[in-house]
Protein backbone atom coordinates (compact mmCIF):
# COMPACT_ATOMS: atom_id res chain seq x y z
CA UNK A 1 0.00 0.00 0.00
CA UNK A 2 0.83 3.27 -0.79
CA UNK A 3 1.90 5.72 1.93
CA UNK A 4 0.48 8.62 -0.27
CA UNK A 5 -3.01 9.75 -1.46
CA UNK A 6 -3.61 8.81 -5.51
CA UNK A 7 -3.40 12.43 -6.16
CA UNK A 8 -0.02 13.03 -4.48
CA UNK A 9 1.61 10.18 -6.02
CA UNK A 10 0.46 11.46 -9.48
CA UNK A 11 1.69 15.10 -8.49
CA UNK A 12 5.19 13.59 -7.55
CA UNK A 13 5.61 11.44 -11.01
CA UNK A 14 4.37 14.46 -12.48
CA UNK A 15 7.26 16.25 -11.46
CA UNK A 16 9.86 13.95 -12.61
CA UNK A 17 12.07 15.62 -15.33
CA UNK A 18 13.06 14.39 -18.17
CA UNK A 19 15.45 15.86 -19.51
CA UNK A 20 18.51 17.96 -18.48
CA UNK A 21 18.25 16.13 -14.95
CA UNK A 22 20.79 16.49 -12.01
CA UNK A 23 22.87 13.63 -12.96
CA UNK A 24 23.24 14.73 -16.39
CA UNK A 25 24.18 17.82 -15.88
CA UNK A 26 26.94 16.47 -13.39
CA UNK A 27 28.04 14.53 -16.36
CA UNK A 28 27.82 16.93 -19.06
CA UNK A 29 29.59 19.18 -16.69
CA UNK A 30 32.69 16.60 -16.02
CA UNK A 31 32.41 15.89 -19.86
CA UNK A 32 33.24 19.56 -20.63
CA UNK A 33 35.77 20.29 -18.10
CA UNK A 34 37.86 17.35 -19.59
CA UNK A 35 37.71 18.95 -23.11
CA UNK A 36 34.94 17.07 -24.89
CA UNK A 37 32.56 19.03 -26.87
CA UNK A 38 28.86 17.27 -27.71
CA UNK A 39 25.61 18.10 -28.15
CA UNK A 40 23.07 17.82 -26.17
CA UNK A 41 19.94 15.69 -26.00
CA UNK A 42 20.56 15.53 -30.09
CA UNK A 43 17.34 14.22 -32.07
CA UNK A 44 19.14 13.68 -34.90
CA UNK A 45 19.88 10.16 -34.21
CA UNK A 46 17.44 7.62 -32.86
CA UNK A 47 17.07 7.71 -28.83
CA UNK A 48 17.62 11.38 -28.38
CA UNK A 49 20.61 10.93 -26.78
CA UNK A 50 21.24 12.88 -23.19
CA UNK A 51 25.22 13.24 -24.94
CA UNK A 52 26.23 12.84 -28.54
CA UNK A 53 29.09 13.64 -29.90
CA UNK A 54 29.20 13.66 -33.52
CA UNK A 55 32.26 12.91 -34.67
CA UNK A 56 32.94 10.24 -32.56
CA UNK A 57 29.35 9.00 -33.14
CA UNK A 58 28.63 7.88 -29.75
CA UNK A 59 25.99 8.24 -27.71
CA UNK A 60 25.87 8.79 -24.15
CA UNK A 61 23.09 8.11 -22.00
CA UNK A 62 22.32 8.81 -18.67
CA UNK A 63 20.35 6.39 -16.90
CA UNK A 64 17.80 6.72 -14.06
CA UNK A 65 18.26 2.98 -11.97
CA UNK A 66 14.50 2.87 -11.24
CA UNK A 67 13.02 3.76 -14.95
CA UNK A 68 15.15 1.54 -16.76
CA UNK A 69 16.27 -1.40 -14.75
CA UNK A 70 19.57 -1.29 -14.17
CA UNK A 71 20.13 -5.29 -12.72
CA UNK A 72 21.09 -6.17 -9.60
CA UNK A 73 20.72 -2.74 -8.30
CA UNK A 74 19.47 -1.30 -5.04
CA UNK A 75 17.12 1.68 -7.02
CA UNK A 76 15.66 -0.30 -9.48
CA UNK A 77 12.59 -1.64 -6.94
CA UNK A 78 9.30 -1.93 -7.98
CA UNK A 79 6.88 -0.50 -6.15
CA UNK A 80 4.66 -2.78 -4.22
CA UNK A 81 1.26 -1.09 -5.19
CA UNK A 82 -0.31 -1.37 -8.83
CA UNK A 83 2.27 -4.22 -9.42
CA UNK A 84 1.17 -4.91 -12.80
CA UNK A 85 1.13 -1.56 -13.84
CA UNK A 86 4.73 -0.63 -12.92
CA UNK A 87 5.78 -4.29 -14.16
CA UNK A 88 4.66 -3.95 -17.55
CA UNK A 89 5.40 -0.04 -17.60
CA UNK A 90 9.14 -0.07 -16.38
CA UNK A 91 9.39 -3.31 -18.73
CA UNK A 92 8.67 -2.31 -21.21
CA UNK A 93 10.84 0.90 -21.00
CA UNK A 94 13.92 -1.81 -20.58
CA UNK A 95 12.65 -3.31 -23.88
CA UNK A 96 12.39 -0.10 -25.45
CA UNK A 97 16.11 1.13 -24.69
CA UNK A 98 17.20 -2.60 -26.09
CA UNK A 99 16.12 -1.66 -29.34
CA UNK A 100 17.03 1.97 -29.64
CA UNK A 101 20.87 0.41 -28.59
CA UNK A 102 20.44 -1.86 -31.19
CA UNK A 103 19.39 0.13 -33.82
CA UNK A 104 22.32 2.64 -33.01
CA UNK A 105 24.87 -0.11 -32.95
CA UNK A 106 23.48 -1.30 -36.68
CA UNK A 107 24.40 2.10 -37.68
CA UNK A 108 27.79 2.14 -36.58
CA UNK A 109 26.81 4.42 -33.07
CA UNK A 110 28.60 3.13 -30.36
CA UNK A 111 26.67 3.77 -26.78
CA UNK A 112 27.80 4.42 -23.17
CA UNK A 113 25.61 4.14 -20.38
CA UNK A 114 26.14 5.67 -17.27
CA UNK A 115 23.69 4.70 -13.93
CA UNK A 116 22.44 6.97 -11.69
CA UNK A 117 23.95 4.78 -9.13
CA UNK A 118 27.51 5.10 -10.52
CA UNK A 119 26.65 8.97 -9.98
CA UNK A 120 25.56 8.53 -6.83
CA UNK A 121 29.03 7.14 -5.52
CA UNK A 122 31.30 9.24 -7.71
CA UNK A 123 29.69 12.70 -5.93
CA UNK A 124 30.67 11.31 -2.95
CA UNK A 125 34.27 10.01 -3.86
CA UNK A 126 36.45 12.57 -5.89
CA UNK A 127 38.96 9.11 -6.77
CA UNK A 128 36.07 7.42 -8.23
CA UNK A 129 34.84 10.31 -10.18
CA UNK A 130 38.12 10.25 -12.27
CA UNK A 131 38.29 6.96 -12.86
CA UNK A 132 34.91 7.08 -14.23
CA UNK A 133 35.19 10.08 -16.13
CA UNK A 134 38.53 8.74 -17.76
CA UNK A 135 36.84 5.42 -19.18
CA UNK A 136 34.01 7.39 -20.76
CA UNK A 137 36.54 9.54 -22.15
CA UNK A 138 38.65 6.66 -23.07
CA UNK A 139 35.48 4.98 -24.52
CA UNK A 140 34.53 8.16 -26.49
CA UNK A 141 37.82 8.73 -28.31
CA UNK A 142 39.64 5.34 -28.90
CA UNK A 143 36.39 3.91 -30.70
CA UNK A 144 37.19 0.72 -30.20
CA UNK A 145 34.32 -0.77 -28.28
CA UNK A 146 30.80 -0.29 -29.33
CA UNK A 147 29.21 -0.52 -25.99
CA UNK A 148 29.76 -0.12 -22.44
CA UNK A 149 27.85 0.45 -18.92
CA UNK A 150 29.36 2.46 -16.36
Amino acid sequence: MDIKSREARSRNMARIKGKNTAPEVYIRSLLHRNGLRFRVNYGGVKGQPDIYFTKKRTAVFVHGCYWHRHKDCKYAYTPKDNMEFWTNKLEGNKRHDEDVYNILKSQGIRVLIIWECTIRKMRKDADLERQVINKAKAFIVEEQMLFMEL
